[in-house]
């Protein structure tokens, strides 16, 4: 069973649900291709452990984006409007995935869910060790 979350959660939560869909409804206009974006985080490792997934239509459109600015146009909006609610991503390329409905379909059956829950609990290390 899943813990509550705090008031500073619920509220960070809908910070990070407003960027992300103010950069959906951008997105859908400026990038070939994009269909969605959706978002993990665990509190308890925040903001290491917020993973954002952006999804486009097929493989191809993952992958022309690299190539002619979209997908490095959408990381750094997102990085931008998430420094705005006082969000910082130490591991931008490893929070911030870019996949395809078509990968989902042949690696997951089109399972969304069963492909996102294989990446919780990915975070970023942090910089020294934790000591006992």
């Amino acid at each position: 069973m899943a813990k509550a979350q705090s008031k500073t959660q619920k509220k960070i939560e809908n910070s990070i649900r407003s960027v992300l869909v103010d950069v959906c409804e951008q997105s859908l206009k400026d990038v070939d291709g994009f269909q969605w974006i959706t978002h993990q985080v665990n509190f308890t490792d925040f903001p290491a452990s917020l993973m954002i997934t952006v999804a486009f239509d097929n493989d191809a459109d993952c992958e022309r984006p690299e190539c002619s600015g979209g997908a490095p146009n959408i990381r750094k909006l997102i990085q931008a409007k998430l420094l705005r609610i006082g969000v910082k991503l130490k591991g931008v390329n490893n929070q911030i995935l870019f996949d395809s409905e078509e990968s989902c379909e042949r690696d997951h059956d089109g399972d969304w869910q069963v492909r996102l829950d294989a990446r919780k609990g990915r975070s970023i290390p942090r910089n020294r060790p934790d000591h006992a």
